[in-house]
């Protein structure tokens, strides 16, 4: 028995400033939108791995209004997690995030104690995204 990784949700607040910043700055392409309930998710995936899905949410998307209202203030404290990415190239990577309106740099390319380099920024919603070096 395999088990493998198909997808990871990442809760934002403005699903088209996400969509932005994942398909215009980070180089991923939209699989899919799909409405329901007055909510929208996007799909994303990246050429090299188009099986892992990056799934763009918003914060009461299917759930109780409570819940969205506590998941919603994690999210403007950036505190909901992070999503770690890779780059072959990270330093161009990090210009073009970098160069973004809708991206915060929160750490330059640096090697790590712990054997990558790797850089962190905060997406529109304030998710932590880290993208090491391939």
């Amino acid at each position: 028995m395999n088990v493998s990784i198909s997808g990871v949700h990442v809760i934002v607040d403005d699903p088209d400033a996400a969509v932005g910043f994942y398909r215009d700055v980070i180089g991923m392409s939209v699989k899919n939108e799909v409405e329901n309930g007055g909510f929208r998710w996007v799909t994303l995936a990246t050429e090299e791995q188009p099986e892992i899905q990056v799934v763009l949410s918003e914060p009461h998307a299917g759930r109780s209004q409570q819940d969205g209202d506590a998941i919603a203030a994690l999210l403007a404290k950036g505190e909901l997690g992070s999503l770690m990415l890779r780059s072959t190239d990270l330093d161009a990577t990090f210009e073009r995030i970098a160069a973004a309106e809708n991206a915060e740099v929160l750490q330059e390319p640096a090697d790590q104690f712990w054997g990558v380099r790797d850089c962190a920024v905060r997406d529109p919603a304030g998710n932590v995204v880290r993208i090491e070096q391939a």
